[in-house]
């Protein structure tokens, strides 16, 4: 048992990390069972689509509205408090939705404030989150710790919770929310047994319009993070266009079923655990700006593979295939941020970098929506591969420079 978690979770790594990884895999763990508990409660109170798609939006939405101002926050306060304040809130929102359940009062509007409240606490909560790492952790175990964590919201978030959160729905409404509260509580109390060292704060009171021109001035100025912010915005526009179709995709352009779409989904989520199991022999044998290259090059790849798809197993080995270098992309990108910001800077473009991926979610699905509409199935995978394929012909000589870019 001690070599398993020495393996997992290295002892020069610090008992911070463990803390923090604990806490990162129980919140998870309650995140992905809310992932399918939350559309199967709002499902059940309408059968109007607007209404389903709105309860979606109403998540993503206080990532663009408030992102910046919990990037000062995380800049400015304990990183810590500013974690667990964000997390009992989130907790209290949803002990009141189970309330509401129980007494047999919830109707959609209800729900959508609930979903809207959660989203703007989460704003919070997982922008400060992105900060703790590079503070706990030696700059050379950034990529393990990153793949570490990454690992946990796989397979708790996508794997495990989703199909927990369904069982229990079936099993009682409350049911899922009440586990969703238990493991917010429990994330809590572990994040809290983290030790992490004082910030350097700027002396004097400032505006927070002053810490977010700051933080946005720092990010224009360092070529490296403001091109990897940019790769960002657009790679996630490239990938939701296809995303945002993908049920219609495999319904009607493979003839797949609904059992063949959740395979899709299923295979993307295994070959993220492939890329959770090969992460370090891979930061061990290639460059981060090896990775970077290979992943977005894959990326490219895959949205042709999808245009150019006719049977369903085609599509299935190309979802298997994005999981595994999604995976990867996802822990070095964090890791290249982490190294290249300063700790002052951590919470802003933190929040600028989500704000890049939910600003290109909404706009990669509206655009998805729309192709599809006009010039038919394909068409958005077509859009993302020309999209996706140019953007990295761009930026490919600049990938060596932001992968290894150092904090001043």
């Amino acid at each position: 048992m001690g070599r398993v978690l020495e393996a997992i979770v290295p002892a020069r790594m610090g008992r911070s990390f463990r803390w923090l990884l604990a806490s990162s895999w129980t919140s998870n763990i309650g995140d992905g069972v809310a992932l399918a508990a939350g559309p199967l409660l709002v499902a059940s109170q309408t059968d109007s689509a607007f209404l389903v798609a709105l309860a979606a939006m109403l998540q993503r939405l206080p990532w663009l509205l408030f992102g910046l101002w919990a990037g000062v926050l995380a800049d400015r306060l304990d990183r810590r408090r500013v974690v667990i304040v964000a997390n009992l809130l989130r907790a209290l929102v949803v002990t009141l939705l189970v309330g509401i359940i129980a007494t047999g009062h919830v109707n959609i509007v209800l729900v959508l404030a609930a979903m809207l409240l959660m989203g703007v606490a989460e704003v919070f909560a997982d922008t400060t989150s992105q900060t703790l790492l590079p503070m706990v952790v030696d700059k050379a175990d950034l990529g393990i710790g990153n793949a570490r964590l990454q690992a946990g919201f796989l397979t708790a978030n996508q794997l495990a919770g989703p199909p927990l959160g369904a069982f229990l729905f079936a099993a009682g409404m409350a049911w899922p929310f009440l586990v969703q509260v238990l493991t917010a509580v429990l994330a809590v109390v572990l994040v809290a047994r983290v030790t992490l060292p004082a910030v350097p704060r700027a002396k004097g009171r400032s505006h927070v319009r002053q810490d977010v021109a700051e933080g946005l001035r720092w990010i224009w100025s360092n070529r490296p993070v403001r091109t990897l912010a940019l790769v960002i915005l657009v790679f996630n526009v490239t990938w939701a266009a296809p995303w945002a179709i993908l049920v219609v995709y495999s319904l009607d352009h493979l003839d797949m079923g609904p059992v063949g779409f959740g395979l899709l989904t299923t295979a993307s989520a295994v070959g993220g655990l492939l890329g959770t199991f090969v992460y370090g022999r891979l930061e061990r044998r290639f460059s981060l700006a090896t990775l970077m290259k290979v992943c977005l090059s894959l990326e490219v790849l895959f949205h042709l593979s999808l245009a150019l798809a006719t049977t369903g197993w085609v599509a299935l080995v190309t979802l298997f295939v994005f999981g595994a270098y999604a995976f990867v992309w996802g822990t070095v990108s964090n890791t290249v941020r982490h190294r290249a910001v300063p700790t002052r800077f951590q919470g802003r473009v933190a929040s600028v970098y989500m704000m890049c991926v939910f600003g290109g979610i909404v706009v990669g699905n509206a655009l998805g929506g729309l192709i599809a509409e006009r010039w038919g199935l394909t068409a958005p995978m077509w859009f993302a591969f020309v999209g996706a394929g140019v953007t990295l012909v761009l930026v490919w000589r600049q990938l060596a420079n932001i992968a290894h870019t150092e904090a001043d």
